[in-house]
């Protein structure tokens, strides 16, 4: 396979937000070209979260509808749910058998999420091991992930390692990461990482009041507005860093120096700026909410064309392993 295969998902566990936007899926949108693009919509990850079945699916095509609107081409890259790929959880298994539990204990995001109050349950303690078959099932050589899966994708190459030298093949590939460090973690409104988990998220697609509290809500200090401030300390700014100029960067930085300019005029001015980059992007998506079988359309050619690579690697795992079909 000379054209390399670029991978990566994203949970469909609520609104995606500009974290998601800068986090991953520009990269995604950018990279349609570099290579063979299979994205996937991680619904099955959800489940460790989200059980409210009616919402999971609304949130499944709500995704592939932001997918859409902000520049993804079914013709360029294939775009699919992870549960219409059964071969992904097959894999999982075999890899599971393989994996030691000292592997999934130091897992940080595991910790993370517990130390953040979800559940923990099976699912997110093993969510390593499914992952990892996402990945490997389509013999991927690049993942554009976050700064914090790092480690889920150095736990995905040793098990493949470990499963290639176990049956002594070349049976999976060994994939590399890829991590845009200057947008890795995208700050809250709390000024944490902004996660659906810490609910500090500021939608992709918001409008209205709503979308306007999620802005006024960003945590700032307390210095008065005619004092001056240091903007490279303050979180409105370093979401306003995303979206401007550096031109227009450093005409907002100096008002902060100047004093005069407070944490309100910044918030307004981070508004107009959201509101301009994803205008023409969310018309879309206006429009494509009217054509919902179209939607649907682009999930099951996806999910048929990533069955038919997902099985290419899968059935000589299953003879090497000895999983024998009967039908």
């Amino acid at each position: 396979m000379s054209t390399k295969t670029i991978l990566s998902g994203i949970q469909p566990s609520g609104k995606l937000h500009i974290g998601n936007y800068f986090g991953a899926i520009r990269q995604h949108i950018a990279m349609q070209d570099e290579g063979d693009a299979f994205y996937f919509i991680a619904n099955y990850h959800s489940l460790t979260s989200l059980r409210d079945g009616k919402q999971l699916y609304q949130n499944t095509i709500d995704v592939t509808l932001d997918y859409l609107a902000l520049g993804l081409d079914p013709e360029r890259a294939t775009f699919f749910a992870q549960s219409d790929v059964p071969q992904v959880t097959e894999l999982a298994w075999i890899l599971g058998t393989l994996t030691p539990v000292s592997m999934m204990e130091k897992g940080v995001s595991y910790k993370d999420k517990i130390a953040a109050g979800l559940s923990p349950n099976i699912g997110l303690f093993t969510y390593p091991i499914l992952q990892a078959a996402d990945i490997l099932i389509y013999h991927s050589n690049v993942v554009p992930v976050g700064e914090d899966q790092k480690q889920n994708i150095e736990i995905c190459r040793d098990l493949a390692g470990k499963f290639n030298r176990e049956y002594e093949g070349e049976y999976l590939i060994l994939p590399e990461e890829h991590i845009v460090k200057s947008v890795a973690v995208v700050p809250g409104t709390d000024g944490r990482k902004m996660s659906k988990s810490y609910s500090n998220t500021i939608p992709i697609f918001g409008e209205g009041k709503a979308f306007k509290k999620s802005i006024m809500s960003i945590q700032t200090d307390s210095t008065a507005l005619e004092d001056p401030k240091d903007p490279e300390t303050d979180n409105v700014f370093a979401l306003i860093k995303l979206f401007a100029s550096k031109e227009e960067q450093d005409e907002i930085a100096a008002k902060y120096r100047a004093g005069g300019y407070g944490y309100g005029h910044a918030k307004k001015e981070l508004l107009g700026f959201i509101q301009n980059y994803f205008g023409e992007a969310l018309e879309k998506r206006k429009q494509l909410e009217k054509d919902i079988d179209y939607v649907k359309d682009v999930l099951a050619e996806g999910g048929k064309k990533a069955r038919i690579r997902a099985e290419q690697v899968m059935t000589p795992i299953r003879e090497v392993a000895g999983i024998v079909r009967s039908f």
